[in-house]
């Protein structure tokens, strides 16, 4: 910093401008050399794998794409209401309500011929949030 004290308050207005757009430059370009240096410090800590960009954009090199998993057929329908379960995951409340009241799952079991034509039936994750 500048020995020098500078007065603000004796200054007019298209001084204090320039002051302002001078030190509005030099923030922006020190911020800019900030972010590259520690875009280059992640990618070495993610061993190289990405590739800075001098738009600030990084994106991995050997990034793996989703792998794309079959539709899974419904396994379980509530009788009531025809909703389906697949099985995975969570179980639908209403598979649980009918369970806590004595009903085996089993009970809910769709035929295997009878899941594959029924697959455009409403699932309970399509319902969840609804």
């Amino acid at each position: 910093m500048s020995a020098k004290k500078v007065e603000f308050q004796s200054m007019s207005v298209d001084q204090l401008w320039s002051i302002h757009e001078e030190i509005s430059s030099i923030l922006s370009a020190r911020i800019k050399a900030e972010k590259y240096e520690l875009e280059k410090r992640l990618a070495i800590l993610n061993r190289g794998g990405d590739i800075i960009r001098g738009s600030g954009d990084s994106r991995s090199i050997n990034a793996k794409q989703r792998r794309k998993y079959p539709r899974v057929l419904p396994k379980y329908r509530n009788p009531q209401t025809a909703e389906t379960w697949s099985g995975r995951g969570k179980r639908p409340r209403w598979l649980v309500a009918a369970m806590k009241s004595g009903h085996k799952i089993e009970e809910f079991r769709i035929a295997e011929g009878e899941g594959a034509a029924s697959a455009g039936a409403t699932s309970s994750r399509s319902l969840v949030g609804r």
